[in-house]
Protein backbone atom coordinates (compact mmCIF):
# COMPACT_ATOMS: atom_id res chain seq x y z
CA UNK A 1 0.00 0.00 0.00
CA UNK A 2 2.85 2.75 0.45
CA UNK A 3 3.70 2.66 -2.96
CA UNK A 4 -0.13 3.25 -3.78
CA UNK A 5 -0.03 6.44 -1.02
CA UNK A 6 2.98 8.00 -3.08
CA UNK A 7 2.73 7.17 -6.43
CA UNK A 8 -0.74 7.84 -6.85
CA UNK A 9 -1.47 11.58 -5.69
CA UNK A 10 2.45 12.41 -7.76
CA UNK A 11 0.69 10.76 -11.22
CA UNK A 12 -2.76 12.41 -10.44
CA UNK A 13 -1.18 15.83 -9.80
CA UNK A 14 1.00 16.07 -12.88
CA UNK A 15 -2.57 14.86 -14.47
CA UNK A 16 -4.08 17.96 -13.52
CA UNK A 17 -6.49 16.40 -11.05
CA UNK A 18 -8.04 18.64 -8.10
CA UNK A 19 -6.46 17.81 -4.93
CA UNK A 20 -9.15 16.65 -2.59
CA UNK A 21 -9.92 14.39 -5.39
CA UNK A 22 -6.34 13.14 -5.64
CA UNK A 23 -6.14 12.29 -2.07
CA UNK A 24 -9.95 10.45 -2.30
CA UNK A 25 -9.06 8.59 -5.00
CA UNK A 26 -6.10 6.92 -3.30
CA UNK A 27 -7.44 6.67 0.17
CA UNK A 28 -10.66 4.51 -1.24
CA UNK A 29 -8.20 2.46 -3.61
CA UNK A 30 -5.87 1.89 -0.85
CA UNK A 31 -8.16 0.73 1.11
CA UNK A 32 -9.58 -1.73 -1.63
CA UNK A 33 -6.54 -2.92 -2.06
CA UNK A 34 -5.48 -3.50 1.41
CA UNK A 35 -8.73 -5.87 2.55
CA UNK A 36 -7.86 -4.79 6.38
CA UNK A 37 -9.81 -1.97 7.07
CA UNK A 38 -13.58 -1.45 6.02
CA UNK A 39 -14.49 0.98 3.76
CA UNK A 40 -16.81 2.95 6.25
CA UNK A 41 -13.57 4.21 8.11
CA UNK A 42 -13.18 6.72 4.96
CA UNK A 43 -16.74 8.72 6.02
CA UNK A 44 -15.79 8.02 9.58
CA UNK A 45 -12.73 9.85 9.31
CA UNK A 46 -13.97 12.50 7.14
CA UNK A 47 -16.15 13.75 9.46
CA UNK A 48 -14.04 13.29 12.12
CA UNK A 49 -11.59 15.29 10.57
CA UNK A 50 -13.96 18.20 10.23
CA UNK A 51 -15.27 18.26 13.08
CA UNK A 52 -13.27 20.29 15.40
CA UNK A 53 -14.57 23.52 16.96
CA UNK A 54 -11.54 25.80 15.74
CA UNK A 55 -12.22 24.98 12.19
CA UNK A 56 -15.38 27.33 12.89
CA UNK A 57 -12.45 30.45 13.13
CA UNK A 58 -11.76 29.85 9.27
CA UNK A 59 -14.82 30.69 7.36
CA UNK A 60 -15.51 34.01 9.51
CA UNK A 61 -11.88 35.27 9.45
CA UNK A 62 -12.25 34.83 5.10
CA UNK A 63 -15.64 36.54 5.40
CA UNK A 64 -14.29 39.53 7.67
CA UNK A 65 -11.38 39.78 5.14
CA UNK A 66 -13.56 39.76 2.32
CA UNK A 67 -15.53 42.74 3.54
CA UNK A 68 -12.51 44.94 4.73
CA UNK A 69 -11.02 44.59 1.58
CA UNK A 70 -12.80 47.50 0.18
CA UNK A 71 -11.53 50.29 -1.10
CA UNK A 72 -11.35 52.77 1.54
CA UNK A 73 -9.71 50.33 4.41
CA UNK A 74 -7.03 49.71 1.86
CA UNK A 75 -6.86 53.80 0.91
CA UNK A 76 -6.84 54.39 4.99
CA UNK A 77 -3.71 51.95 5.63
CA UNK A 78 -1.73 53.04 2.97
CA UNK A 79 -1.83 56.53 3.69
CA UNK A 80 -1.39 55.81 7.69
CA UNK A 81 2.25 54.23 6.48
CA UNK A 82 2.93 56.87 4.12
CA UNK A 83 2.13 59.32 6.99
CA UNK A 84 4.64 57.61 8.97
CA UNK A 85 7.42 56.71 6.70
CA UNK A 86 7.44 60.35 5.35
CA UNK A 87 9.45 61.35 2.31
CA UNK A 88 11.95 58.74 2.36
CA UNK A 89 13.73 57.18 -0.57
CA UNK A 90 10.84 54.45 -1.95
CA UNK A 91 8.20 55.77 0.06
CA UNK A 92 5.59 54.67 -2.14
CA UNK A 93 6.78 51.02 -2.48
CA UNK A 94 7.84 50.81 1.07
CA UNK A 95 4.32 52.02 1.43
CA UNK A 96 2.57 49.71 -0.26
CA UNK A 97 4.57 46.97 1.76
CA UNK A 98 3.72 48.33 5.16
CA UNK A 99 0.25 48.64 3.69
CA UNK A 100 0.32 45.17 3.21
CA UNK A 101 1.52 44.12 6.26
CA UNK A 102 -1.29 45.85 8.34
CA UNK A 103 -3.90 44.33 5.84
CA UNK A 104 -2.27 40.93 6.91
CA UNK A 105 -3.65 41.26 10.37
CA UNK A 106 -7.67 42.17 9.10
CA UNK A 107 -7.30 39.67 6.50
CA UNK A 108 -4.99 36.36 6.90
CA UNK A 109 -5.85 35.53 3.47
CA UNK A 110 -2.43 35.99 0.90
CA UNK A 111 -4.48 36.26 -1.89
CA UNK A 112 -6.92 38.81 -0.35
CA UNK A 113 -3.84 41.18 0.46
CA UNK A 114 -2.67 41.28 -2.80
CA UNK A 115 -5.35 41.89 -4.23
CA UNK A 116 -6.79 44.61 -1.37
CA UNK A 117 -3.66 46.53 -1.14
CA UNK A 118 -2.70 45.88 -5.30
CA UNK A 119 -5.87 47.35 -6.53
CA UNK A 120 -5.33 50.90 -4.95
CA UNK A 121 -1.58 50.93 -5.23
CA UNK A 122 -0.05 49.36 -8.56
CA UNK A 123 -1.47 52.37 -10.02
CA UNK A 124 -0.10 55.04 -8.22
CA UNK A 125 3.76 52.66 -8.45
CA UNK A 126 3.62 53.10 -12.42
CA UNK A 127 2.79 56.63 -12.41
CA UNK A 128 5.81 56.94 -10.29
CA UNK A 129 7.89 55.27 -12.75
CA UNK A 130 8.49 51.75 -11.46
CA UNK A 131 8.26 49.51 -13.92
CA UNK A 132 5.45 46.61 -14.13
CA UNK A 133 7.75 43.63 -13.19
CA UNK A 134 8.94 45.76 -10.09
CA UNK A 135 5.36 47.12 -9.08
CA UNK A 136 3.51 43.68 -9.62
CA UNK A 137 6.20 41.84 -7.31
CA UNK A 138 5.93 43.77 -4.41
CA UNK A 139 2.07 42.70 -3.73
CA UNK A 140 2.24 39.41 -5.04
CA UNK A 141 5.18 38.74 -2.57
CA UNK A 142 4.18 41.06 0.04
CA UNK A 143 0.83 38.86 0.28
CA UNK A 144 2.22 35.78 1.97
CA UNK A 145 3.19 38.06 5.59
CA UNK A 146 -0.36 38.20 6.02
CA UNK A 147 -0.44 33.54 6.64
CA UNK A 148 2.52 35.05 8.77
CA UNK A 149 0.62 38.18 10.89
CA UNK A 150 -2.15 36.81 13.08
CA UNK A 151 -5.02 35.92 12.45
CA UNK A 152 -3.65 33.53 9.89
CA UNK A 153 -5.69 30.60 8.45
CA UNK A 154 -2.21 28.40 8.16
CA UNK A 155 -1.65 29.04 11.60
CA UNK A 156 -5.27 27.33 12.53
CA UNK A 157 -5.00 24.74 10.25
CA UNK A 158 -1.41 23.84 11.22
CA UNK A 159 -2.89 24.17 14.92
CA UNK A 160 -5.85 21.34 13.97
CA UNK A 161 -3.26 19.08 12.27
CA UNK A 162 -0.48 19.12 14.65
CA UNK A 163 -2.82 19.92 18.18
CA UNK A 164 -0.53 22.73 18.94
CA UNK A 165 -1.97 25.92 20.38
CA UNK A 166 -3.78 27.99 17.89
CA UNK A 167 -3.25 31.42 20.31
CA UNK A 168 0.80 30.36 20.89
CA UNK A 169 0.86 29.88 16.80
CA UNK A 170 -0.15 33.59 16.47
CA UNK A 171 1.72 34.92 18.55
CA UNK A 172 4.80 32.77 17.28
CA UNK A 173 4.17 34.48 13.60
CA UNK A 174 4.08 38.11 14.74
CA UNK A 175 8.22 38.88 14.86
CA UNK A 176 8.77 36.09 11.84
CA UNK A 177 6.22 38.40 9.98
CA UNK A 178 7.78 41.40 10.61
CA UNK A 179 11.36 39.84 9.85
CA UNK A 180 9.69 38.88 6.40
CA UNK A 181 8.60 42.39 5.95
CA UNK A 182 12.48 43.84 6.89
CA UNK A 183 14.16 41.45 4.66
CA UNK A 184 11.55 42.74 1.43
CA UNK A 185 11.94 46.04 2.75
CA UNK A 186 15.90 46.24 2.78
CA UNK A 187 15.17 45.00 -1.15
CA UNK A 188 12.91 47.78 -2.13
CA UNK A 189 15.06 50.28 -0.42
CA UNK A 190 18.49 48.98 -2.24
CA UNK A 191 16.64 48.46 -5.67
CA UNK A 192 15.50 52.63 -5.77
CA UNK A 193 19.35 53.84 -3.90
CA UNK A 194 20.14 51.93 -7.28
CA UNK A 195 17.68 54.02 -9.36
CA UNK A 196 18.78 56.96 -7.65
CA UNK A 197 15.41 58.00 -5.99
CA UNK A 198 15.95 61.48 -3.94
CA UNK A 199 13.96 61.52 -1.12
CA UNK A 200 9.98 63.05 -0.98
CA UNK A 201 8.51 65.57 1.79
CA UNK A 202 9.63 65.30 4.96
CA UNK A 203 7.93 63.64 7.53
CA UNK A 204 5.01 65.71 9.43
CA UNK A 205 3.16 64.51 12.59
CA UNK A 206 -0.04 66.72 11.55
CA UNK A 207 -0.50 64.68 8.23
CA UNK A 208 0.30 61.08 10.72
CA UNK A 209 -2.47 62.57 13.06
CA UNK A 210 -4.77 62.76 10.60
CA UNK A 211 -4.21 59.39 8.55
CA UNK A 212 -4.86 57.93 11.90
CA UNK A 213 -7.66 59.01 12.75
CA UNK A 214 -9.57 58.55 9.09
CA UNK A 215 -8.35 54.89 9.38
CA UNK A 216 -8.86 54.47 13.37
CA UNK A 217 -11.82 51.94 11.79
CA UNK A 218 -9.74 50.08 9.80
CA UNK A 219 -7.23 49.39 12.27
CA UNK A 220 -9.54 48.56 14.90
CA UNK A 221 -10.09 45.29 13.57
CA UNK A 222 -6.52 43.44 14.58
CA UNK A 223 -6.68 45.34 17.57
CA UNK A 224 -9.79 44.00 18.50
CA UNK A 225 -8.94 40.57 17.55
CA UNK A 226 -5.77 40.07 18.89
CA UNK A 227 -6.57 42.19 21.97
CA UNK A 228 -9.24 40.03 22.74
CA UNK A 229 -7.53 36.91 21.90
CA UNK A 230 -4.52 37.73 24.40
CA UNK A 231 -6.64 38.98 26.97
CA UNK A 232 -8.84 36.21 27.61
CA UNK A 233 -11.92 38.29 26.47
CA UNK A 234 -12.56 35.37 23.78
CA UNK A 235 -10.66 31.86 22.26
CA UNK A 236 -9.83 32.50 18.21
CA UNK A 237 -13.03 31.02 16.87
CA UNK A 238 -14.78 33.51 18.81
CA UNK A 239 -12.55 36.71 17.58
CA UNK A 240 -13.09 35.61 14.10
CA UNK A 241 -16.96 35.62 14.54
CA UNK A 242 -16.15 38.85 16.64
CA UNK A 243 -14.19 40.15 13.51
CA UNK A 244 -16.93 39.16 10.61
CA UNK A 245 -19.30 41.37 12.59
CA UNK A 246 -16.88 44.47 12.90
CA UNK A 247 -16.48 44.03 8.97
CA UNK A 248 -20.18 44.28 8.84
CA UNK A 249 -20.25 47.23 10.60
CA UNK A 250 -17.47 49.19 9.22
CA UNK A 251 -17.81 48.50 5.25
CA UNK A 252 -21.83 49.06 5.98
CA UNK A 253 -22.06 51.32 8.08
CA UNK A 254 -18.79 53.42 8.79
CA UNK A 255 -17.72 53.89 5.08
CA UNK A 256 -21.30 53.14 3.24
CA UNK A 257 -19.40 50.89 0.37
CA UNK A 258 -21.46 47.93 1.10
CA UNK A 259 -24.87 47.55 0.14
CA UNK A 260 -26.82 44.38 1.97
CA UNK A 261 -26.76 42.25 -1.09
CA UNK A 262 -22.77 43.09 -0.56
CA UNK A 263 -23.02 41.24 2.52
CA UNK A 264 -24.71 38.59 1.24
CA UNK A 265 -22.31 38.48 -1.95
CA UNK A 266 -19.24 38.24 0.42
CA UNK A 267 -20.56 35.44 2.21
CA UNK A 268 -21.55 33.45 -0.73
CA UNK A 269 -17.87 33.90 -1.92
CA UNK A 270 -16.51 32.95 1.77
CA UNK A 271 -18.97 29.66 1.54
CA UNK A 272 -17.47 28.47 -1.80
CA UNK A 273 -13.58 28.82 -0.53
CA UNK A 274 -14.68 27.33 2.80
CA UNK A 275 -16.53 24.58 1.08
CA UNK A 276 -13.16 24.14 -0.74
CA UNK A 277 -10.90 24.23 1.93
CA UNK A 278 -13.27 21.39 4.50
CA UNK A 279 -13.01 18.95 1.62
CA UNK A 280 -9.07 18.93 1.55
CA UNK A 281 -9.74 19.00 5.59
CA UNK A 282 -11.96 15.93 5.40
CA UNK A 283 -9.56 13.94 2.44
CA UNK A 284 -6.45 14.64 4.04
CA UNK A 285 -7.68 13.40 7.41
CA UNK A 286 -7.95 10.58 5.57
CA UNK A 287 -4.60 10.06 3.88
CA UNK A 288 -2.85 11.18 7.06
CA UNK A 289 -4.65 8.26 9.42
CA UNK A 290 -3.89 5.92 6.59
CA UNK A 291 -0.04 7.08 6.26
CA UNK A 292 -0.51 6.45 10.68
CA UNK A 293 -2.20 3.29 10.82
CA UNK A 294 -0.12 1.89 8.11
CA UNK A 295 2.92 2.75 9.91
CA UNK A 296 4.41 4.57 7.19
CA UNK A 297 4.43 7.80 9.05
CA UNK A 298 6.48 5.71 11.84
CA UNK A 299 9.07 3.99 9.46
CA UNK A 300 9.91 7.38 7.45
CA UNK A 301 10.31 8.95 11.57
CA UNK A 302 12.86 6.15 12.47
CA UNK A 303 14.65 6.58 8.63
CA UNK A 304 15.19 9.78 9.12
CA UNK A 305 16.51 9.14 13.37
CA UNK A 306 18.63 6.52 11.70
CA UNK A 307 20.43 8.61 9.35
CA UNK A 308 21.82 10.51 13.00
CA UNK A 309 21.55 14.19 11.01
CA UNK A 310 21.79 17.14 13.26
CA UNK A 311 18.58 19.08 14.34
CA UNK A 312 19.85 22.26 12.13
CA UNK A 313 20.49 19.67 8.65
CA UNK A 314 16.75 17.96 9.80
CA UNK A 315 15.71 21.60 9.17
CA UNK A 316 17.11 22.51 5.83
CA UNK A 317 16.00 19.36 4.64
CA UNK A 318 12.84 19.96 5.73
CA UNK A 319 12.91 23.46 4.70
CA UNK A 320 14.01 21.96 0.87
CA UNK A 321 10.82 19.67 1.19
CA UNK A 322 8.22 22.27 2.27
CA UNK A 323 9.98 25.40 -0.62
CA UNK A 324 9.71 22.55 -3.36
CA UNK A 325 5.75 21.23 -2.08
CA UNK A 326 4.60 25.33 -1.49
CA UNK A 327 5.57 25.68 -4.92
CA UNK A 328 2.70 23.00 -6.48
CA UNK A 329 0.11 23.03 -3.49
CA UNK A 330 -1.63 25.27 -2.00
CA UNK A 331 -1.10 26.39 1.37
CA UNK A 332 -4.05 24.36 3.23
CA UNK A 333 -3.39 21.42 0.99
CA UNK A 334 0.19 21.00 1.86
CA UNK A 335 0.02 21.90 6.13
CA UNK A 336 -3.00 19.18 6.31
CA UNK A 337 -1.03 16.74 3.97
CA UNK A 338 2.56 16.96 5.85
CA UNK A 339 2.10 18.16 9.06
CA UNK A 340 1.28 14.40 10.91
CA UNK A 341 4.05 13.10 8.55
CA UNK A 342 6.85 15.79 9.78
CA UNK A 343 5.69 16.95 12.92
CA UNK A 344 7.30 13.09 15.01
CA UNK A 345 10.60 14.00 13.04
CA UNK A 346 10.45 17.29 14.09
CA UNK A 347 10.00 16.35 17.60
CA UNK A 348 12.21 13.63 17.42
CA UNK A 349 15.21 16.12 16.62
CA UNK A 350 14.33 18.29 19.63
CA UNK A 351 12.60 21.16 17.55
CA UNK A 352 9.96 23.36 19.55
CA UNK A 353 6.41 22.64 17.96
CA UNK A 354 5.09 25.90 17.64
CA UNK A 355 8.77 26.85 16.43
CA UNK A 356 8.48 24.45 13.98
CA UNK A 357 4.43 25.52 13.28
CA UNK A 358 6.25 28.75 11.95
CA UNK A 359 9.00 27.38 9.22
CA UNK A 360 5.79 25.14 8.07
CA UNK A 361 3.58 28.04 7.64
CA UNK A 362 6.59 30.42 6.42
CA UNK A 363 7.94 27.97 3.79
CA UNK A 364 4.22 27.58 2.87
CA UNK A 365 3.81 31.63 2.40
CA UNK A 366 6.76 31.61 0.27
CA UNK A 367 5.09 28.93 -1.98
CA UNK A 368 2.26 31.15 -2.85
CA UNK A 369 4.54 33.46 -4.82
CA UNK A 370 6.81 31.34 -6.50
CA UNK A 371 6.88 29.90 -9.74
CA UNK A 372 5.40 27.84 -11.42
CA UNK A 373 2.06 27.87 -9.55
CA UNK A 374 2.33 30.59 -6.82
CA UNK A 375 -1.54 31.27 -6.11
CA UNK A 376 -0.52 34.69 -5.58
CA UNK A 377 1.12 35.21 -9.00
CA UNK A 378 -2.24 34.25 -10.74
CA UNK A 379 -3.88 36.82 -8.20
CA UNK A 380 -1.64 38.82 -9.20
CA UNK A 381 -1.90 38.89 -13.23
CA UNK A 382 -5.68 38.78 -12.89
CA UNK A 383 -5.43 42.27 -10.88
CA UNK A 384 -2.48 44.08 -12.78
CA UNK A 385 -2.49 42.30 -16.08
CA UNK A 386 1.24 41.64 -15.74
CA UNK A 387 2.40 38.92 -18.28
CA UNK A 388 3.45 35.85 -16.50
CA UNK A 389 7.29 36.11 -17.42
CA UNK A 390 7.66 39.68 -16.66
CA UNK A 391 6.14 38.43 -13.15
CA UNK A 392 8.46 36.12 -12.88
CA UNK A 393 11.85 38.00 -13.34
CA UNK A 394 10.52 40.84 -10.82
CA UNK A 395 9.88 37.94 -7.93
CA UNK A 396 13.06 36.85 -8.07
CA UNK A 397 15.09 39.32 -5.72
CA UNK A 398 11.97 38.83 -3.21
CA UNK A 399 11.84 35.10 -3.53
CA UNK A 400 16.05 35.28 -2.70
CA UNK A 401 15.43 37.66 0.34
CA UNK A 402 12.19 35.42 1.67
CA UNK A 403 14.45 32.57 2.21
CA UNK A 404 17.26 34.74 3.84
CA UNK A 405 14.10 35.76 6.18
CA UNK A 406 13.41 32.16 6.31
CA UNK A 407 17.01 30.84 7.44
CA UNK A 408 17.12 33.37 10.14
CA UNK A 409 14.01 32.64 11.66
CA UNK A 410 15.00 28.92 10.80
CA UNK A 411 18.14 29.24 12.70
CA UNK A 412 17.08 31.65 15.39
CA UNK A 413 14.01 29.76 17.34
CA UNK A 414 13.61 32.70 20.07
CA UNK A 415 12.05 34.81 17.12
CA UNK A 416 9.15 32.74 16.85
CA UNK A 417 9.24 31.97 20.56
CA UNK A 418 9.77 34.69 22.51
CA UNK A 419 6.32 36.45 22.57
CA UNK A 420 4.27 33.61 23.45
CA UNK A 421 6.42 32.56 25.91
CA UNK A 422 6.02 36.59 27.56
CA UNK A 423 2.05 36.57 26.83
CA UNK A 424 2.13 33.43 28.88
Amino acid sequence: MGWLLVLMPITLLVLGVPFFLILFATCASALLLSGDIPATAIHQVMFSSIDKYALLAVPFFIFAGDLMGKGSVSKSLVRIVSALIGGARGSLPLSSLGAATLFGAISGSTAATTAAVGSVMYGRLRQAGYDEKFSSSIFVSAGAIANLIPPSIGFILFGIASDTSIVRLFAAGVIPGLVMAAFFGAYIYAYVLRKGEKPGVPFRFAELLASVREGLWALGAPVLILGGIYTGVFSPTEAAGVAGVYAIFVATLVYGEVTLEGVFDAASRSMYLTAQIFAIVAVAGVYSWLLTVSGYALAATDYINGLGLSPWAVLLTINLLLLFVGCVLDTASAILVLTPLLMPIARAAGIDPIHFGVIVVMNLSIGTFTPPFGIDIFVGQAVFKTPLASMYRGLVPFIIASIGALMVVTYMPWLSLWLPRVLG
